[in-house]
């Protein structure tokens, strides 16, 4: 089959499944219907990479991209807060803080039992599991068979691989990077009401640093030596 005929097959199945579909799927769903005309995974790839070029331009308003380990259709970012209209983002709103902070702790320490999710809250998450298995953002994915009683761990679902537009946990932000933007930076402020009154004349310019530590620590201003 020609490049040209199958990039429309392609965008017919990634538009109408209900699903992200794997470049591996889209090859058998269509060698199943054209059976005498068989394509190559090659094929298909290339094929993609035609279709997410097409879709990248400005004239579109969404894109293919690969999110939640297959392939499927987006609104483009600049467009979410106009389409969020539609639904409200009621997805999320319906968590708790409780079913948020669970959720968070099975996304970056998974597999996890609810006995190491609870030792990190600290409180009973019997009612959160349950909230996120019914909502399908997590699975129960086997059992710890070196604990005792061998306990059910949890790993979030493809459903939440989906809805985060992401392909796998180690595509999730890294801890350190979470934590950065919550660094507080040492205040530099003007020595002005701190010095005694008759030093204000010969150090009006110095300037006082306040450390991570909170030790406050006299700066010297360069900018008469910079000037």
């Amino acid at each position: 089959m020609e490049l040209t005929n199958l990039i429309p097959h392609i965008e017919a199945l990634i538009f109408a499944s209900d699903r992200p579909l794997t470049t591996l799927e889209i090859t058998e769903l269509i060698n199943s219907v054209f059976t005498e005309d068989k394509i190559t995974l090659d094929q298909v790839e290339s094929a993609i990479e035609g279709i997410t070029e097409k879709y990248n331009s400005e004239f579109y308003a969404f894109e293919m991209k690969q999110s939640g380990g297959g392939w499927q259709f987006l609104t483009k970012k600049e467009f979410h807060k106009t389409v969020a209209q539609l639904n409200g983002e009621k997805f999320l709103k319906r968590l708790s803080q409780a079913s948020l902070e669970t959720l968070a702790i099975i996304a970056y320490k998974q597999p996890v039992t609810k006995g190491e999710i609870e030792a990190i809250r600290g409180v009973s998450s019997d009612y959160a599991v349950q909230k996120l298995l019914e909502k399908e953002l997590i699975i129960i994915s086997g059992r710890n068979e070196k604990m005792p009683g061998h306990p059910l761990v949890y790993s979030t679902s493809r459903s939440f691989m989906d809805y985060f537009g992401i392909n796998s946990a180690e595509d999730l932000p890294k801890i350190k990077e979470v934590l950065a933007d919550q660094l507080v930076e040492p205040t530099i402020i003007k020595d002005t009401e701190l010095l005694p009154p008759k030093q204000e004349e010969t150090e009006d310019n110095a300037l006082l640093s306040v450390t991570e530590e909170g030790e406050l620590i006299e700066k010297e201003n360069n900018e008469d030596e910079n000037a």
